[in-house]
């Protein structure tokens, strides 16, 4: 296991400023991707990006426009009021 390829739940944690058993938990949920090595669980360093935000897959930006539209359909007039305020 290389240093630049991967990094550890602590290390995660750190990056991420939550405690080393949120990252488990997340890591257990799936909702993290990490290859266990061991007992040791290892996140690879492209998901890093991933999980920060900074990427953004095309569904997920598809789901993204979906919820705009539907909320300046639904609130509109609202959000103008609210603008010109």
């Amino acid at each position: 296991m290389k240093k630049s390829e991967y990094l550890t739940i602590p290390q995660l944690a750190k990056i991420l400023g939550i405690s080393r058993i949120a990252v488990y938990r997340k890591v257990k949920k799936g909702q993290i991707k990490a290859v266990k090595i061991g007992r040791t669980f290892a996140i690879p360093q492209k998901q890093i990006v991933a999980i920060l935000g900074k990427s953004l897959h095309q569904a997920d930006k598809k789901e993204i426009d979906s919820a705009v539209k539907k909320t300046v359909k639904e609130y509109g007039q609202v959000l103008k009021l609210l603008g010109s305020e």
